[in-house]
């Protein structure tokens, strides 16, 4: 286990003070886990080809494992693909369903996760806040409304030059406190708990095509939401599309006539496509998009590579068939080079599945309204490791963290939110042990068919 200095806290100002918000039972325990995991640089690449893509991502793996040994987990072992896996025993002796509680460790490459200095701003008291490293990374409630909703929480923050790790820290954090607390407290009622930290969630390779086996659960559980309450059993679905251009080469003083710049033709499919329509920042709602995330090469040879997100199959076919149009239309206007177009199947919305039964995510509403947590669900667009889990035969919808503007500079998170996703997780875990041996049985029935009907495929491809 790593080590770490106390962790910066900003107390409020003495204007204005606000009632800060009761303590709950785990605040302290949730808080001290995420400052110190953050400060575990576990950022993925896409481009290694390694499970995890990065070595570092052990330098959190490993110190998990050691934790859940000391807290007196059983089974606790790290996949040969990066994941770490433990058991909780259950203590009812009824057969009943067996759950899954799982996040990542891994933080995304699209902002730096190296020298996170997160800061604790006590008992926030609305207004803005204002990163020391770079003052003008300022979260204000006018710009991100759900901040004003935390007016008494401990918000945690990064210091303005890197992105927190919230995601999915906190979850780490979160799964890491239920834990403990079940296995210090045998008196309480639940069957066995499966628990799960997987790498790479973030490039789209959580989800290890034996990691269901390994795992050998009948649901799961991600912690990997957002808002005090919300748990997601909607999705995108998602494939990419990589485009590969082959130009000819030859020196600029001869070219005149010969030259086929791979740089240009690449620019004009990306002209191409919709630009006030289509894509990321002109979408929302049930709406899908393309987005062109990454481009490079040389005037030789170019490669661009896109993400297609929709609700809907018909949506996302549709998607990647316009790119392939596109790649046809400038193929045909320069024959001379060569240009291939491939696109790759990533997740698909969990709702295809778990519209059949509604058990675990209605369990898990129910587990929100009795430790006084108002449940919602709406479709979020993007998706976890449960679109795959859920795909492969095992139902596993999302749960609340509170990690908020997630992947840059602006992420924080509420301390109490956290704490309260723990209560609703032991919550969550008593109630599925009262469902008994028919609903155990009718999961693994589910499980089976699911697997049947959907050979699994690799999340990278």
């Amino acid at each position: 286990m790593s080590t770490s200095s106390a962790v910066t806290t900003h107390q409020p100002p003495t204007t204005s003070p606000r009632q800060a918000r009761r303590a709950t039972t785990f605040d302290a325990e949730v808080e001290e886990r995420l400052v110190r995991y953050v400060k575990i640089d576990t950022q993925a690449d896409e481009a290694s080809s390694t499970s995890p893509s990065t070595r570092k991502q052990f330098d959190l793996l490993e110190p998990l494992a050691d934790e859940l040994k000391s807290m007196g987990a059983r089974d606790v072992r790290i996949t040969d693909y990066g994941a770490v896996l433990a058991t909780i025993p259950a203590t009812v002796s009824d057969r009943v369903p067996v759950i899954a509680l799982l996040a990542h460790v891994d933080t995304a490459p699209q902002f730096s996760g190296t020298g996170v200095k997160p800061i604790v701003h006590r008992s926030y008291t609305g207004g803005d806040i204002a990163l020391p490293d770079d003052p003008s990374i300022v979260l204000s409630p006018r710009q991100f409304p759900y901040l004003s909703a935390k007016a008494g929480d401990d918000i945690i923050t990064a210091s303005g030059t890197t992105l927190l790790g919230a995601d999915d820290k906190a979850g780490v954090a979160i799964v890491m406190a239920v834990t403990r607390h079940l296995l210090a407290n045998q008196s309480l009622r639940h069957g066995t708990i499966r628990i799960g930290f997987t790498p790479d969630e973030e490039i789209g390779r959580g989800v290890h095509r034996n990691l269901p086996g390994d795992l050998d659960a009948d649901i799961a559980y991600t912690l990997d939401g957002a808002e005090l309450g919300e748990i997601v059993y909607e999705t995108f679905s998602a494939d990419k599309a990589d485009v590969h251009i082959q130009g000819v080469s030859i020196h600029p003083g001869q070219a005149k006539g010969k030259l086929v710049n791979a740089i240009h033709l690449a620019a004009k499919i990306i002209d191409t496509l919709p630009h006030v329509t289509l894509t990321p920042e002109t979408t929302s709602g049930r709406e899908g998009f393309i987005h062109v995330y990454q481009m490079k090469g040389s005037s030789a040879e170019a490669d661009v590579h896109f993400i297609l997100r929709d609700f809907e199959l018909d949506g996302l076919r549709e998607r990647g068939e316009l790119i392939k149009h596109v790649c046809d239309a400038i193929q045909a206007t320069e024959p001379r080079a060569r240009i291939t177009c491939s696109t790759t199947q990533q997740y698909r919305n969990m709702r295809y599945w778990l519209e059949h039964d509604m058990r675990p995510v209605n369990l898990a509403r129910d587990a929100c309204r009795q430790v006084g947590v108002e449940a919602f669900s709406a479709p979020i667009r993007g998706g976890t490791d449960g679109s795959r889990l859920t795909e492969m035969g095992v139902p596993t919808p999302n749960l609340f963290t509170g990690m908020q503007n997630i992947h840059g500079p602006h992420e924080w998170v509420s301390v109490q939110d956290m704490s309260r996703a723990v209560e609703v997780c032991v919550k969550l875990a008593e109630l599925w042990s009262s469902l008994g041996e028919t609903a155990a049985a009718g999961a693994r029935s589910d499980q089976r068919r699911a697997q049947t009907e959907s050979a699994p495929v690799d999340w990278a491809g």
